[in-house]
């Protein structure tokens, strides 16, 4: 049976309201082993939860990409195994984290199905609870609805990086919750792909409609 994971106040002492409540962590690797186009939408309000030894930061999942497999020339399981992306050829349900740039850290949720090479990169996070905390490793200059907006942004925010690759997301410190299912979601096509010909054009961006802490339209 599923574990809800308690409701609580940001660090700020704003308590989320219902619809904003975090729902029964995934405790079963059978959701995330399929398609990544189909992971990617189904995490849309879903929870990104991380409890850090200075306490929980958590949010509504807003914006996320889907990277299908070697045949996506978008995605880096398009250019084989490597120490880098192994963790994408392992079983669904755990973290790829790769370093772009030499600067920023980009979490991705491995998916399926089995161990074919698929991923979904997460964009955009609402941060709910630990704002403060998010607000410390973020920079006090950055406002609250772009804390976790990009997806360099939301691994500063949650304090994830190549540490925690590989980790399964079934298990402490960083998991995945049930969320409300956002009323419309829009899709475009991927952020900085140009070189992947004509997977660069399909529609595998997702958002949630009208939501301030999308990285971009």
């Amino acid at each position: 049976m599923s574990t809800a994971a308690p409701a609580a106040a940001d660090a700020g002492g704003v308590v989320a309201s219902a619809s904003e409540r975090i729902g029964p962590f995934i405790e079963d690797r059978v959701w995330f082993d399929r398609p990544a186009i189909a992971v990617a939408p189904a995490l849309l309000g879903s929870w990104l939860v991380h409890d850090t030894p200075q306490g929980r930061i958590a949010g509504r999942i807003v914006e996320t990409e889907a990277y299908a497999g070697p045949e996506d020339l978008a995605s880096h399981s398009a250019r084989g195994r490597t120490p880098r992306n192994a963790v994408m050829f392992g079983d669904p349900g755990h973290l790829y984290v790769y370093l772009i740039y030499g600067i920023h850290h980009c979490l991705n949720v491995v998916a399926g199905p089995a161990t074919k090479p698929e991923a979904v990169l997460i964009r955009g996070v609402a941060i709910v609870i630990g704002g403060e905390l998010a607000q410390k490793y973020r920079g006090s200059r950055v406002p609250r609805e772009r804390l976790a907006a990009g997806p360099g942004n939301v691994a500063a925010a949650f304090a994830i990086d190549r540490h925690l690759n590989g980790h399964d997301l079934l298990a402490t410190p960083v998991r995945i919750a049930h969320g409300e299912a956002p009323s419309e979601i829009r899709t475009r096509p991927r952020v900085g792909v140009a070189y992947a010909g004509s997977w660069a054009d399909l529609p595998y961006r997702f958002l949630i409609a009208d939501d301030t802490d999308d990285s971009r339209p």
